[in-house]
């Protein structure tokens, strides 16, 4: 059964290298379109061979127009890079992302979070970009749930209703989105008491973290919930956050297990009435 996987993976490799030709024209037209044409390729490329990473609901992004995606933060959010490279490819469209400040001073990480079109925020900023008719997402628990969460999948976002202010003020529908797995891929040691007193008084992921397992990793989209110029902000985060847990209930094995996930590599594909890519 490993070698199947191995086959199917290196397959799935093969079939993303005969894109060379797309990327030699997109780089023709626009040096930053092929740019980003070119790392979401090698993006898709790690996704398929190393975590054989599926996106279930696919169809719930539109064609055009905003949607504010909010998903659940693993200890290291690769699933959210697979994710935008998976958009970009199939879609033809750019995801922004909000990120933390300090990723922004990662050295040689600026130019990855340029193509992929990243930002810090404020919250002005979020509402013009998903006015201007882009997708946008955001992680209401961000570092703080990267870090103490773990592979019980609490969700830690606090009293933050801030994203649900932006989707009220842009009049746009909120996409819940999780990873089935993510904390199997990547462990962080944050919740012990010392390094998440470090994170608290200084705000900087001091928590080592370790993994990088070649996991099966799911994404699915849930329903998306519609603007409703009726709701509050308390009451739309209220329900995203329900919306999301709904998603880690469904589809994820709790508490997680790195063995059991590492299996699943070899397990047939779940069916499901939602659109697999």
């Amino acid at each position: 059964m490993v070698w199947c996987g191995a086959v199917g993976g290196l397959f799935e490799f093969c079939k993303l290298s005969l894109r060379k030709n797309v990327l030699k024209e997109a780089y023709s037209h626009n040096l930053w379109d092929g740019a980003r044409k070119t790392v979401a390729t090698l993006w898709d490329g790690h996704a398929a061979v190393w975590h054989g990473y599926e996106v279930h609901g696919m169809e719930k992004i539109p064609e055009e127009g905003p949607a504010l995606i909010i998903f659940y933060h693993g200890a290291i959010p690769i699933d959210f890079y697979y994710f935008m490279a998976k958009i970009f490819i199939h879609k033809g469209r750019t995801c922004r992302v909000v990120a933390d400040h300090f990723v922004f001073k990662i050295p040689g990480f600026s130019l990855l979070l340029d193509v992929f079109c990243a930002l810090h925020g404020p919250r002005e900023k979020c509402v013009e970009i998903l006015r201007s008719g882009h997708l946008l997402a955001i992680s209401p628990g961000g570092v703080r749930e990267a870090l103490i969460s773990d592979e019980t999948y609490n969700i830690i976002w606090g009293n933050r209703k801030g994203f649900a202010q932006v989707a009220i003020d842009a009049k746009v529908p909120i996409i819940p989105m999780f990873t089935q797995n993510i904390r199997e891929g990547f462990r962080s040691l944050g919740g012990t008491r010392l390094f998440r007193w470090l994170y608290e008084k200084f705000r900087y992921p001091f928590a080592p973290m370790y993994g990088g397992f070649p996991v099966k990793l799911r994404t699915y989209l849930g329903e998306p919930i519609p603007y409703d110029p009726k709701i509050t902000a308390e009451e739309l985060a209220e329900k995203t956050k329900n919306a999301v847990q709904a998603l880690i209930d469904k589809h994820q094995r709790i508490p997680g297990n790195i063995m059991s996930a590492l299996l699943e590599r070899f397990h047939k594909k779940q069916k499901i009435n939602s659109k697999t890519i």
